[in-house]
């Protein structure tokens, strides 16, 4: 299978979340990913959280990565179409990835009910299929996954999930694919990424 790989680079200002996800979306016409399906959503609300915790937490420049099973018809880094080994527009992987100079390991919190952040890495553990960090270079490599194939769906209305460096664990059954809001502890409302992160 052939992989469309797209990368932009991030500066440590606040306002490459925004920028960040309009260029994610105008690239997504091109992955075979259409702006109305809610996988577009939920790649556009990993990579605000991602490219937020580069920024806000390490004050370093980053580069953001998003890679996709290349589709019939997908433009290439020169514009030109990519053939497609892929048996459908409902296969393969989805990552996302950021990168930074800064050596210290991502943490998983836990916020408050009240807060208005410190909920990242939570998002990314409920929307992504699987994700984690390793070391790149002298700083580190954040990324998530989703796939776009059918999931298995265990007999107790659960889904058997790869997670991270955690191995295998259940988690509940999202109707369509991911979420196209935050979970609902977050808010009320469903809003979309740049509602809620601008």
């Amino acid at each position: 299978m052939q992989v469309l790989q797209m990368q932009m680079e991030v500066r440590p200002d606040p306002a490459e979340v925004s920028r960040a996800r309009r260029w994610a979306r105008s690239r997504l016409a091109g992955s075979g990913i259409g702006a109305d399906e809610p996988l577009a959503e939920t790649l556009i609300l990993l990579i605000s959280e991602l490219v937020t915790n580069a920024v806000v937490h390490t004050g370093c420049p980053a580069v953001l990565r998003m890679r996709f099973p290349a589709q019939s018809g997908a433009a290439g880094g020169d514009g030109a179409a990519e053939p497609s080994t892929d048996k459908g527009p409902e296969l393969g992987t989805v990552r996302v990835e950021v990168a930074d100079a800064s050596a210290r390991a991502p943490r998983q919190r836990r916020a408050h009910e009240e807060a208005t952040n410190g909920r990242g890495l939570e998002l990314v553990d409920g929307l992504a299929d699987r994700w984690g960090w390793q070391p790149e270079g002298a700083g580190k490599r954040i990324w998530c996954e989703i796939d776009r194939g059918r999931r298995e769906e265990c007999a107790d209305g659960a889904e058997r999930v790869e997670r991270g460096d955690h191995g295998a664990r259940e988690k509940p059954l999202l109707t369509g694919h991911g979420a196209s809001r935050a979970p609902s502890h977050l808010g009320r409302t469903p809003q979309s990424p740049d509602q809620v992160l601008t």
